[in-house]
């Protein structure tokens, strides 16, 4: 199956920190997430199911979240996701790394544009 050229991956992490931050806001289930990140971003990223939910269970893991058993607007059970303390915590040093990693490549397409 060939890739579509317009489709890039997230660098290591990224998924991580906007489920997090989304949860920030309030707690939603894996659906609202997907369409929360694909609204937010203009349509430019778009969250596949095999990205989402493995990072769901691994953020589960980590204790940066809590999941309990919910319904959705369609009446069906599902799971609704919930960022911890610790999920907080590890979200604002996250951000701090990702904005000196943007702040390195400003500074080197900047250059390239010189």
């Amino acid at each position: 199956m060939a890739k579509n050229p317009k489709h890039r991956d997230l660098f290591p992490g990224a998924l991580e920190v906007m489920i997090l931050q989304s949860l920030r806001l309030h707690p939603m289930h894996g659906y609202a997430l997907v369409k929360h990140i694909k609204q937010l971003s203009d349509d430019l990223l778009q969250v596949e199911e095999g990205s989402l939910y493995p990072a769901l269970q691994r953020m589960l893991k980590e204790g940066w979240l809590e999941a309990e058993t919910g319904v959705s607007t369609k009446g069906r059970p599902t799971r609704i996701y919930r960022l911890t303390d610790a999920g907080i915590r590890h979200l604002e040093k996250e951000v701090i790394s990702f904005e000196k990693m943007f702040a390195g490549i400003t500074r080197v397409l900047a250059v390239a544009k010189a």
